[in-house]
């Protein structure tokens, strides 16, 4: 008894060292995660999502009346899509540079092939079949936001090591792919943003004038053949340059952003909301602007052009090209769909049907969202000890 006593003794004090050597390796992996990340930019995001929360509450009670659900069906819904993304985005951003960068290209890969599959087995809303329903409703292109400039970057970055490279023509095959895809499902607005992400990597790349003229020009016929060709971009072209009238979706939202004035109606006072159809995701800005103000609205800007700026100044350290390309792209896609959809708002800009990136309740577009920024904050993940002469030293690159 005393022998088996006096093995079980060592195992159990060795067994409380393994523990306890575990738990402070865990704390520490997350002390250097703390410490390498971009905190700026993250609580920033944060400060995003809680105004969301609080924004889609007030929009609720509009969008869950028509479907005759309780006031705040879709803010409970919202609080689920926001946890799941909080945990997405800090899974992703634990990340190193080298596995998120194969995560992302993977995430591109999937995301393709399940536009390839949306035309075949897709669910239509609204008259346009961009959901694929797998026991939850996902939308590819939502998805693709978070791959598609990672992989971009990574086949422009090729150019550095082998500069003979076709590199350019395989990103306009990559992005004629994704264009004809989108373009079936239809889904304009979304072709546009990949197509500005595209322009501005191309030309982050290095690329010559005469190939930038090119590529002005064949994108002016682009959208040329757009308008003739495709009815649906032509109609809302036609009505946001006509001026609207009282039944349009831009006007109605334009009238519920200023019923508020500065200040606001208050917190459920609003009453204009009740007139969009979307107003818990679409025209989720002109709630804000109606119940909370147009200092609300400012302020929502000045956090967005914050975050751009802040990643913009992040990746100007940066002497990697693929980090420089795919912290770009990542930021180009979130700053493009929020001013896309804050310039609907204000009519000033034709309907696209987008949602204002980490504020407007959605499942696809939030996890989407958190999925790039979790992979922006691993892409640019920096030791704060290597810099100056030691990043010198060292040739840049990949500093972790």
């Amino acid at each position: 008894m005393m022998a088996v006593q006096g093995q079980a003794v060592p195992e159990l004090v060795a067994g409380g060292q393994a523990v306890e050597r575990y738990r402070r390796s865990r704390r520490s992996d997350l002390a250097i995660w703390w410490r390498e990340i971009d905190r700026s930019l993250l609580v920033m995001v944060l400060i995003l999502m809680g105004i969301g929360v609080a924004a889609v509450a007030a929009a609720s009670p509009a969008g869950a009346q028509r479907l005759g659900k309780e006031d705040l069906y879709f803010f409970l819904l919202n609080l689920t899509w926001q946890i799941i993304g909080l945990a997405v985005l800090f899974t992703a951003s634990h990340l190193s540079k080298t596995t998120a960068r194969q995560a992302g290209i993977l995430i591109a890969a999937l995301s393709i092939f399940l536009l390839l599959l949306v035309p075949v087995i897709g669910a239509e809303v609204n008259g346009a079949k961009r959901w694929i329903r797998l026991g939850i409703s996902l939308q590819p292109a939502e998805l693709l936001k978070a791959g598609y400039p990672i992989l971009l970057a990574w086949i422009l970055s090729w150019r550095a090591r082998e500069p003979e490279l076709p590199v350019i023509e395989l990103s306009v095959v990559l992005m004629g792919l994704v264009a004809m895809l989108l373009m079936l499902q239809p889904d304009f607005g979304s072709t546009m943003l990949f197509a500005g992400t595209w322009f501005v990597l191309v030309l982050l790349s290095g690329i010559s004038l005469r190939r930038i003229a090119a590529i002005g020009a064949a994108g002016a016929f682009a959208l040329s053949a757009t308008y003739l060709l495709y009815d649906n971009a032509r109609h809302r072209i036609d009505s946001f340059l006509g001026g609207g009238t009282a039944f349009d979706q831009v006007y109605l939202a334009q009238r519920t952003l200023l019923n508020g004035g500065f200040t606001g109606t208050g917190f459920w006072q609003g009453n204009r909301k009740f007139s969009l159809p979307e107003a818990h995701t679409d025209y989720i800005f002109s709630v804000i602007g109606e119940e909370f103000g147009l200092l609300c609205c400012a302020a929502l800007v000045i956090i967005y052009f914050a975050i751009l700026l802040r990643g913009l100044v992040r990746l100007l350290d940066e002497e990697d090209l693929f980090t420089v390309l795919a912290g770009a792209g990542l930021l180009c896609q979130l700053g493009g769909q929020a001013f896309i959809n804050i310039l609907v708002n204000l009519q000033l800009f034709p309907s696209k049907g987008m949602t204002l990136p980490f504020v407007s309740y959605g499942g696809s577009s939030t996890i989407a969202q958190c999925l790039c920024v979790g992979l922006l904050l691993a892409i640019t993940r920096r030791n704060p000890f290597l810099g100056g002469e030691a990043t010198a030293r060292f040739g840049g690159g990949d500093r972790r």
